[in-house]
Formats: C-alpha cells, sequence, structure tokens
C-alpha cells in the first residue's frame, strides 16, 4: 500500500511541527522552505503548557522541557521600577498543570528538524499553490480544474510540480497560498507597534524577571537556561520603520532611562543581533482554515499580537490537531480538513482578539490613560491576587485531542523535575 503525501509549505515552527506529526502518523512528508536554510524568525519562544501538550503527542515535550528555563516568576513594573504586580510560577504551573518555559527558538528548531527522516527538509526551495485540489465529498471544486472527482494538489517548485492529497500551508502572516485560496479576504493589517528581540550574555547583576509597561511603550526581560537573557520590546509606531543607525541605538533613544537591568541589557546587545519587525495580526478572521486539500496553519490562518505569547503555541496546536483529522497514512487516506476547521477557528479566533485586547492596553500611550491602567493592575492585583493568569483559563490548560491526553488525564513530568528548575 502506497503512503499518501504531504506537503508542507514553510519550514517555521508551525511546519515542521505538523511535518513530525503527519509522519509518525504515517504519511510521507516534504516540507518546503525557500530560505537557504532553517534560520528562525526571532531569538525565544515561550511555550505555555498547551504547547507542551502538543508536543507530547510528536514525543517532544520532555526534550523541551530539559532544555528550556522554566518561567512564570516575575511580574509587570513601571519604568521607574515599582512593582504593580507580582506572579508566582508555582502557581501558574499549579493552575495550568504544567510551567511555562522559555527557550531559544534555534533550539527548538533543531529537535524538529533532528524528528524528521532525512532528506524531508529542502531548504531554498520557493513553493507555489497551483492547485489546491479536491477531496472526496468536495461539493465545490474550489481549483476550478477539470471534473468533478477528488484529485490532488499541486504545488510548483523549480524543480518541478509535486502531488500531494495533502497540503499544509505554514507560510506565515504573508501567506500566499492563503491568498490563493481565499482571494477576497483582505489578510493581517498592521497592529499599530513593531517589536524588537535580542538575547545577551548574562548580564552580571542578578534580576528579577519581568514585563514592564510604559506609555506606548513595553519591555520585557527573562533568563534563558544557559545564562544568557532575552529581551524583547515594543513601541508604537508608523508601519515600516527603521532607526536612522542602528536598532540598538533606537532602544537606547527609547528605553535607556527605565529600571534596572533594562539599560545593562540594551548595552550588552550587538546592534546586529537586534531583531525588529512591525506586528500584523488577522483582525478579520478567515471563513475557513482550509479549501480542497489544502490546510492553513500558524499566521497563515490567525496571525495575532504576541501579547499572550501564543503566536507559535497556536501554531504548534494546529500541527498535531491538523494530523489528528488527517488520519492514519494509508492508501485510502482521506483527511477531515472540515473538522480541522471547526476544532480550530473559533479557538484561534478569540485567542486572537484577546490579544488585541491586551495589546491595547499594554500599548496604552495617553498619559492619563497609562497612568489610569497602572493603578487598575496594582489595585486589582492587590484585591484578587492570581487575577492576571485567569487571562489564560481556556488557553494554557488546553489538552490535544491525541493520546495522552484525549481522556483528559494530565501528565505530571514537571512535578518530577521542577526541583531541577
Amino acid at each position: 500500500m502506497s503512503q499518501p503525501r504531504a506537503v508542507v509549505i514553510g519550514g517555521g515552527i508551525g511546519g515542521l511541527t505538523a511535518a513530525i506529526a503527519l509522519h509518525q502518523r504515517g504519511w510521507a512528508v516534504t516540507v518546503l522552505e525557500r530560505s537557504p536554510a532553517l534560520t528562525p524568525v526571532g531569538a525565544a519562544i515561550g511555550l505555555m503548557p498547551n504547547a507542551q501538550r502538543a508536543l507530547d503527542v510528536i514525543g517532544l515535550g520532555d526534550r523541551v522541557r530539559e532544555l528550556s528555563a522554566w518561567q512564570g516568576a516575575g511580574g509587570l513594573r513601571t519604568p521607574a521600577g515599582r512593582w504593580l504586580n507580582r506572579m508566582d510560577g508555582q502557581a501558574a504551573a499549579e493552575r495550568f498543570g504544567g510551567p511555562l518555559v522559555l527557550l531559544h527558538r534555534a533550539t527548538l528548531v533543531g529537535l524538529l528538524c533532528d524528528a524528521l527522516p532525512e532528506g524531508a527538509v529542502r531548504t531554498g526551495t520557493a513553493a507555489t499553490l497551483a492547485d489546491p485540489g479536491r477531496a472526496p465529498g468536495d461539493s465545490g471544486d474550489p481549483g476550478g480544474g477539470p471534473g468533478t472527482g477528488p484529485r490532488a494538489a499541486v504545488v510548483d517548485t523549480a524543480y518541478g510540480a509535486l502531488e500531494a492529497e495533502l497540503v499544509v500551508a505554514a507560510d506565515g502572516a504573508r501567506s500566499a497560498a492563503r491568498r490563493t485560496l481565499f482571494p477576497g479576504h483582505p489578510g493581517p493589517v498592521y497592529a499599530g507597534y513593531t517589536t524588537w528581540r535580542v538575547v545577551v550574555p548574562p548580564p552580571g547583576r542578578p534580576f528579577a524577571p519581568h514585563e514592564t509597561w510604559g506609555r506606548g511603550r513595553l519591555w520585557g526581560t527573562q533568563p534563558l537556561k544557559d545564562g544568557r537573557v532575552y529581551a524583547y520590546a515594543m513601541a508604537v509606531t508608523p508601519a515600516g520603520g527603521h532607526a536612522p543607525d542602528d536598532e540598538r541605538a533606537e532602544l537606547r533613544r527609547l528605553f535607556g532611562d527605565w529600571h534596572d537591568p533594562v539599560p545593562r541589557i540594551i548595552d550588552a546587545a550587538a546592534p546586529g543581533d537586534v531583531l525588529r519587525h512591525d506586528v500584523h495580526e488577522m483582525r478579520s478572521p478567515l471563513p475557513a482554515y482550509h479549501r480542497g486539500r489544502v490546510a492553513l496553519i500558524g499566521d497563515a490562518a490567525h496571525a495575532m499580537q504576541p501579547t499572550l505569547a501564543q503566536g507559535g503555541n497556536q501554531a504548534i496546536e494546529d500541527a498535531v490537531v491538523l494530523a489528528h483529522h488527517a488520519g492514519p497514512g494509508t492508501a485510502d487516506a482521506a483527511p477531515d480538513l472540515a473538522a480541522y476547521t471547526a476544532a480550530r477557528l473559533p479557538r484561534t479566533t478569540a485567542i486572537v482578539r484577546q490579544a488585541h485586547r491586551t495589546g491595547r492596553l499594554a500599548g496604552a500611550g495617553g498619559a492619563v490613560t497609562a497612568a489610569l491602567r497602572d493603578h487598575l493592575v496594582a489595585g486589582v492585583s492587590r484585591l484578587v491576587p492570581g487575577l492576571v493568569l485567569r487571562n489564560f483559563d481556556g488557553i494554557a490548560d488546553w489538552r490535544p485531542p491525541q493520546r495522552p491526553y484525549a481522556a483528559g488525564t494530565p501528565r505530571g513530568q514537571w512535578e518530577e523535575g521542577r526541583a531541577e528548575h
């Protein structure tokens, strides 16, 4: 019996996770990545328990936790250093059945690549969705091609066309595959701010992990397991901007007078290592996350603001749920992409909207509005400890439809290893 074929367009975290999950179900998988190498965009990624559970399904959850710094402690500060609230990492882990962990994106990408068979990933290979195909039972003909029966999807590359029973479009917020499937959809829009990210050597003196909210600006500083520090920043600014000199100098101008260790982190950064990216979000949801034999995952389906740290997490969720509904890789494979859309579209649309609301709160730029926000956060945190964690109810406690979580039984590895972190 021949294996059904799956082509994944895009070699990011979501695309690689989908490839692994499908491969483990028996599909013959090819990942097409246009870049000459799998160089992750971004410096680090926080993985909440929901994404870790998805990684447990493909056998990588324990390894990710082993290589990560366990997070959750710290809190929210003002630019002068005053704490608005403090968070307890143990309370978060108990509430959601596991810790928040942080690791370098390159580490995660390396783990994902190692879990795929040799030759499955083709770098330096641009791909174009030529025909979304037609799945058994489709009532329409999304590709406009000949005939009315099922047919494979077609992906064009410089090395020839590839036919597949399933195409996974993991080609990011500017997804060309999404535009092919839904040409009338407006796509993502600029969220109103840009972000910077950098990883620096240990800064010397210890510090408490924190996120700091200013007027139209935000800064976060978190430790990685190897002692390096991951920092991220946000500022409300017109789209498409760039520093007149370099982005480290821009960070100095925006954040150089904020509380310690912010200036030290900026000074420790090499100018060329500071990444800057405008933020886009899918403010108008798609009508579906599939068409024909093509499924959209990650930012291609639901680009969101990073304010809930869920962009990569939701892409990982997408990947394992898609593999669940794709079914086993047998000759008569019939992916149920409508079930995939039904499982993912309502959940991710709600998270996109919640991230948007949080972004508006964090990005408050007026003096009165920002002061009122800080007063409200501090007051509510004193009156209702742990209230911040409730923002992640229904998000961080999600469980995949596959084993070991199908029966709703949480895994307990974090209990065994937390003393080591």
